[in-house]
C-alpha cells in the first residue's frame, strides 16, 4: 500500500507572499510539496496537523501584512491627516512664474520604455515608500528600463528625460511631516506633455503649487475639496466591464481619494471605486485621467488577492508605457513539487493527458528528497535521491520529451531537521526562510535563516543544479523557490545560477536604497507578465494560485472555479497571463477542469522559457 501525502502548499505559499499584503491572502506561499508514491508510510500527523492523507493549503494570496509594516496604524494616521487638512486648510503660494500649458498630445513613445518611478521616505512610515517604489519599480520592469529613487532627490528636467513618470505618495505630508518633495518635480508635472501618474497623498499641494484655478482649468478637479472619507466600505472596483474585488479588515483602511470633479468634459474615469456601505451603493471614481495627469486615489499594492484591483493598475501602466500594445492572452501552468519520492503513476497520467492536449508546460523537480526524523517513514531518517527512483527519471524524462519544461525548485525543500513550519519534510517546509504557526494556526514568516549568505545559499543551488545531469535530465534554465520566500542574498544567488524564476518573490526594505537590508520589512507580490526585477532578475509570472480542495491555516479551499474567475479578471490586461500551478497527486479530473476553463476564455498556452528575454 502507498500512502500519499498531500501539500500543505497553499497556506505556506500565502504565508509568504502575504508580506506585505501586496499579492495574496495571508501568510506567501505555503508549503507545498507532496510526498506521494513513498512505500508504506504510518507516520502519526504532526501536531496540529491531520496527518499523512490530508491536503493543506489555500488560496493564494497576500492579505495579511508583516507586523512590522504597521499598516493598520498608517491607515488611522492618514485618515486623520486628511481630516485636519480639510478643518485647517494651510495657504500654499503657487511658484512663481508657473504656466500651465493647455493639454496636447505627447511625443511619441519609444519602443523601449522608461520609467521614473519616485516615492516617499519621510515620516514614521517612510519605509512603506520603498516597498511600494520597489513594486512598482518591478511592474515598470516589464515595459523597459526603470530609474527608482526618493522624490526628495528629484532633480529639475527629469520628467523630459523619461517615458513616464509615476510618483507614489505613501507618506501625508503636513503637521510634523514637511514637504520633501521638491518644487522642481511639481513645476515639471503640471507642465510637461509626458505621462504622469500620481497616486493617493500630496495630490492637493501640486493643485496649490500650480494655483487651484489653473489645476482645475486643465484637469478638471479639485484635489483640495477632495477626501479620502468617507472610507466606507469600497469591496469593488469595476475596470473594463469587471467587478474586481477589494478586501480590508477592520480598521485598516486609509481609504480611497474621492475627485471633487469640476469638468467633466476632460476627466476620464478610468476605474470606478463601489462603496457597498450604503443603500444604494455609491460609485466614485477610483483612477481618473485628464490631460497627461493620470490618478490613483490609492496605492494598490495592501491586502490584495488573485481577483483584486490590483489587477486594474496592472494593465493602466500599458496606458503610459506601452499604449500601442496589442492585444493577447497566454497561459503558463506549472506542475509542483515533483521530488524522488513522487508517485511515477501520477506524474505519467498527468503528463499523458497534456501531451493529448498538445499543452506545453512547466514542472517542478526537488532533487534531493529527505525526512531527517522519519515523519513519514516510522520514525527512521530518509533521504532519496534521484537517482534512487529509476521510474520516477522515467516519466520526467517522458514529461521533457512532450511538451514539458524542467523547473528546478529548491534543492531539498526544507531547512535542517526542525519544523519550518510543519515536519522537516521536504515539500512541506521552508528552504531559505524561518516560518512558525501562530496560536491563530496561521503560518508566520520569521525571516532569512540564521546561515543566510549569498555563499550559502549559492552552495545549496548549485549543489542540487548538480543533480539534474548524472540522472540524463535537462539542466534547468529557471528556478522557483520553495514557498516562495528567499532572502534578498538567496535571490541574487539565484540570479547568478538560474536565466528567470517562474514565482511571486519577497522584496525587503533597504534592497532599493542599498541597505541595510530589514528582514522584517518586506512585501510579497506576484506579476501578471514577466518582468525584470529590481535585482536585475527575470521573474515569469504566476498571478491565479493554485489548486487546494479543503482550507488550511486559515485559508479557504480554492477550486477550479475560483482558478477560472481569476483567469477571466486578468482578461482585463491587454497583454498578460493566466499563470496557475497544480499538484500532479490530485489526478487529471480538476486539471482537466482548469486547463479547459483557462483556454476557453482565449487563452494560448505557452513553454515558460519561451518568455526569457
Amino acid at each position: 500500500m502507498t500512502m500519499k501525502w498531500r501539500s500543505r502548499k497553499g497556506a505556506v505559499l500565502l504565508a509568504a507572499v502575504t508580506a506585505l499584503a501586496l499579492p495574496g491572502p495571508a501568510a506567501a506561499h505555503a508549503a507545498g510539496t507532496a510526498h506521494t508514491g513513498q512505500a508504506a508510510r504510518t507516520a502519526p500527523a504532526a501536531p496540529g496537523h491531520a496527518g499523512p492523507d490530508a491536503r493543506h493549503a489555500g488560496p493564494l494570496s497576500l492579505g495579511r501584512p508583516a507586523p512590522a509594516l504597521k499598516l493598520k496604524e498608517w491607515a488611522t494616521a492618514q485618515r486623520a491627516a486628511d481630516r485636519l487638512r480639510r478643518a485647517q486648510p494651510r495657504a500654499i503660494r503657487p511658484l512663481p512664474g508657473l504656466r500651465l500649458t493647455p493639454p496636447k498630445p505627447g511625443p511619441r513613445r519609444d519602443a523601449d520604455a522608461s520609467a521614473l518611478v519616485l516615492y516617499d521616505t519621510a515620516g514614521p512610515y517612510g519605509f512603506l515608500g520603498e516597498l511600494y517604489g520597489m513594486a512598482t519599480a518591478n511592474l515598470a520592469g516589464h515595459f523597459g528600463t526603470v530609474t527608482a529613487k526618493p522624490v526628495a532627490q528629484y532633480a529639475a528636467g527629469e520628467v523630459e528625460q523619461h517615458t513616464a513618470t509615476i510618483y507614489v505618495g505613501s507618506t501625508y505630508y503636513g503637521g510634523t511631516v514637511p514637504d520633501e518633495i521638491p518644487n522642481a518635480f511639481y513645476a515639471d508635472v503640471a507642465t510637461t506633455a509626458k505621462p504622469v501618474v500620481w497616486m493617493n497623498d500630496n495630490i492637493w499641494t501640486l493643485a496649490g503649487k500650480v494655483g487651484v484655478p489653473a489645476f482645475t482649468r486643465k484637469y478638471g478637479w479639485d484635489p483640495t475639496r477632495s477626501s479620502f472619507e468617507p472610507v466606507g466600505n469600497v469591496t469593488r472596483v469595476d475596470y473594463k466591464n469587471e467587478q474586481l474585488t477589494r478586501t480590508f479588515p477592520a480598521g485598516a483602511d486609509g481609504g480611497i481619494l474621492r475627485p471633487l470633479v469640476t469638468d467633466p468634459a476632460v476627466v476620464t474615469t478610468l476605474a470606478t471605486a463601489q462603496d457597498t456601505s450604503t443603500t444604494p451603493t455609491t460609485a466614485f471614481p477610483w483612477a481618473i485621467k485628464s490631460a497627461n495627469l493620470t490618478y490613483l486615489g490609492e496605492i494598490p499594492y495592501a491586502y490584495t488577492n488573485e481577483t483584486d484591483r490590483l489587477i486594474a493598475w496592472h494593465d493602466l501602466l500599458f496606458d503610459v508605457l506601452a499604449p500601442d500594445t496589442p492585444t493577447r492572452h497566454r497561459a503558463v501552468l506549472r506542475l509542483e513539487d515533483i521530488s524522488p519520492a513522487s508517485d511515477p503513476a501520477d506524474l505519467m497520467a498527468v503528463a499523458q493527458y497534456l501531451a493529448s492536449q498538445n499543452i506545453p508546460y512547466a514542472f517542478q523537480v526537488i532533487p534531493v528528497y529527505t525526512d531527517p526524523k522519519g515523519v513519514y517513514n516510522d520514525g527512521v531518517p530518509e533521504t532519496i535521491t534521484l537517482a534512487q527512483r529509476p521510474q520516477v527519471v522515467d516519466a520526467l524524462k517522458y514529461m521533457v520529451a512532450n511538451g514539458g519544461r524542467i523547473v528546478a525548485h529548491g534543492y531539498t525543500h526544507q531547512y535542517q531537521d526542525v519544523q519550518n513550519p510543519y515536519t522537516g519534510v521536504t515539500g512541506d517546509d521552508f528552504e531559505f526562510f524561518r516560518s512558525h504557526i501562530d496560536a491563530n494556526n496561521s503560518v508566520i514568516l520569521d525571516g532569512p535563516v540564521p546561515e543566510d549568505s549569498l555563499a550559502w545559499a549559492s552552495q545549496r543551488i548549485t549543489t542540487g543544479k548538480a543533480a539534474y545531469a548524472p540522472a540524463g535530465l535537462p539542466i534547468p534554465a529557471i528556478w522557483t523557490t520553495p514557498h516562495y520566500a528567499g532572502s534578498a542574498l538567496a535571490y541574487e544567488a539565484v540570479k547568478q545560477s538560474y536565466a528567470a524564476r517562474l514565482e511571486r518573490s519577497l522584496y525587503f526594505a533597504g534592497q532599493l536604497s542599498g541597505g541595510p537590508i530589514d528582514g522584517q520589512r518586506y512585501i510579497g507580490q506576484y506579476f501578471p507578465y514577466p518582468v525584470r526585477d529590481i535585482g536585475g532578475a527575470t521573474v515569469l509570472p504566476e498571478n491565479l494560485g493554485n489548486y487546494e480542495p479543503e482550507p488550511a491555516n486559515n485559508h479557504a479551499a480554492r477550486l477550479p472555479a475560483d482558478i477560472i474567475r481569476a483567469a477571466r479578471y486578468n482578461l482585463v490586461v491587454r497583454d498578460g497571463f493566466a499563470s496557475t500551478f497544480y499538484h500532479p497527486y490530485f489526478g487529471t479530473g480538476p486539471l482537466t477542469d482548469i486547463v479547459t476553463g483557462i483556454r476557453d476564455l482565449g487563452y494560448t498556452f505557452v513553454d515558460p522559457a519561451s518568455l526569457i528575454q
